[in-house]
């Protein structure tokens, strides 16, 4: 993926979306040319010339120190996800990196067993996902609850079933607000690592594929997934709200484990017990999962 573009359509997009009264820039009323802020406005707030101001928004981060960074941050009122893509984009266009190890080209797309053995002991919904979406590993209640994503197999996308499974706008009950969010994961995830071939090809696909992708992806939105609360309809439980919560794993730090809490003796934890039962008590299905990037497409 291109880093000049990445970061050229990022600080436009951030600027725009900001008029003077909402950066306390004086406006003096008349007509404005520009949608949001202007270039010279950014700079004046950031502390810095219009001149180097309008060179890291041609895309040309490589070398830009730290303090610039926050100052042009805060200048854009950007939140904890956009600071972090701003600092990401940054790294990735510079040839040195010291805060990290050298850059992955992939995405971790295997699960060690203890990883599964710590799924298989969480009595809720819960899976193993890594940045570009593939839903590596789940325990017994995750599969029973994405069974219709899941299929024949062990293993899916959910970016892909998101955007190219018709079923998932009926699993999913808030859709729009659950596929908007997965795809402000995925650019996240491309400012982090630029050069995951197979998330540059998800990308390409989903968005020669899927209108509703391609017009979220032009907005250049990120996000950060800590905690959402999404209600699904499954065609056995019936209505479930569910709260996901995100675990890192430091050990994996490609990977991050996603499990479902409920209120307790809420009709979710009724309908869940209900699954539970009606699920078999199979652990071996997480083990070995089975070309997770290649998930349904019934669209």
């Amino acid at each position: 993926m291109e880093n000049r573009s990445e970061v050229r359509d990022f600080l436009t997009t951030r600027r725009e979306r900001l008029n003077p009264e909402q950066a306390g820039v004086p406006f003096f009323g008349g007509k404005r040319r520009v949608k949001g802020l202007r270039r010279e406005e950014v700079a004046m707030l950031a502390g810095m010339s219009t001149d180097y101001y309008t060179r890291l928004e041609r895309g040309n981060l490589s070398g830009v120190s730290h303090s610039v960074l926050e100052a042009l941050a805060r200048a854009l009122q950007l939140d904890e996800a956009e600071r972090t893509h701003l600092f990401d984009l940054a790294e990735t266009a510079s040839p040195a990196t010291p805060r990290r190890s050298p850059r992955r080209t992939t995405s971790q797309t295997t699960v060690r067993q203890g990883i599964q053995r710590i799924l298989d002991t969480i009595n809720a919904p819960a899976y193993v996902r890594n940045g570009r979406m593939d839903i590596l590993a789940t325990n017994r209640l995750g599969r029973a609850l994405f069974a219709d994503a899941l299929g024949a197999g062990t293993g899916f996308n959910l970016a892909r079933y998101l955007f190219l499974d018709h079923r998932s706008q009926d699993f999913y009950r808030e859709w729009p607000t659950v596929a908007a969010d997965c795809v402000a994961a995925l650019r996240t995830q491309a400012g982090r690592n630029p050069y995951d071939r197979g998330l540059t090809d998800l990308i390409g696909e989903l968005s020669t594929r899927s209108e509703p992708f391609r017009t979220w992806w032009a907005t250049h939105n990120v996000k950060l997934h800590h905690r959402a609360t999404k209600t699904m309809h499954h065609a056995v439980a019936g209505d479930l709200e569910l709260t996901g919560e995100a675990l890192q794993l430091p050990g994996d730090p490609e990977l991050t484990i996603i499990t479902y809490t409920f209120e307790p003796a809420s009709p979710t934890e009724q309908a869940l017990a209900f699954l539970a039962s009606w699920t078999p008590a199979d652990t071996s299905a997480g083990d070995h999962p089975s070309s997770p990037g290649r998930g349904p497409a019934h669209r």
